[in-house]
């Protein structure tokens, strides 16, 4: 079942206004005329009067079929919704003491999660008490890491201690525009003219 928005417009008897400006069923300014007057040529056509512009001056109200417009909105914003792409916040953990190949593996995990465009979050655990003491490890640790991912994703904010983890968040780059996807050249010393 599609679902209505929670804010739905005045329809046909519902509209008090005294004066209202009408824009008939084909797009057409039908001018300013009593409400009455407007709900009336609404029946005649055998559609609903709408109030579109309740701010305007006077209020704007349209002839329309109001049961179709509902449908077709509710259509619209599901397909909105279902083109959405949702952004997920995965993990990376590790140790301080982690081997290379096991941080090269992280590494193209969360390379990998960056491009699929979600956020990752890089957690360096320190198992015991005294390894907080050698901060300056895990902040080269969290260097070394960012550097590696630094292609495909930037720090969203600095990284920060919390409890026995320290933490970082990596946002998505934006995609590579064609302009630096252009080898670079090599610059060749210039020959000096005699």
């Amino acid at each position: 079942m599609l679902s209505i928005g929670a804010k739905q417009p005045l329809i046909n008897e519902e509209i008090h206004e005294k004066q209202v400006r009408v824009i008939g069923p084909d797009n057409e300014q039908m001018g300013i005329m009593s409400s009455e007057d407007a709900l009336e040529k609404a029946i005649e056509a055998d559609l609903d009067l709408v109030l579109i512009a309740p701010q305007g001056n006077p209020p704007v109200c349209r002839i329309m079929d109001y049961g179709k417009y509902r449908f077709e909105q509710a259509k619209k914003e599901k397909e909105a919704r279902k083109n959405q792409k949702q952004s997920e916040l995965k993990e990376v953990s590790m140790f301080l003491n982690i081997d290379v190949n096991d941080f090269n593996r992280k590494v193209s995990q969360a390379i990998k999660f960056l491009q699929n465009g979600d956020k990752v979050k890089v957690k360096i655990r320190f198992k015991r008490a005294r390894e907080l003491s050698h901060m300056n490890l895990g902040e080269d640790l969290m260097k070394r890491f960012m550097e590696a991912a630094g292609e495909y994703g930037s720090a969203d904010k600095p990284s920060v201690l919390e409890g026995k983890n320290f933490t970082a968040v990596l946002v998505p780059k934006a995609a590579p525009s064609a302009k630096k996807s252009k080898p670079k050249q090599e610059s060749k010393p210039e020959e000096k003219a005699e």
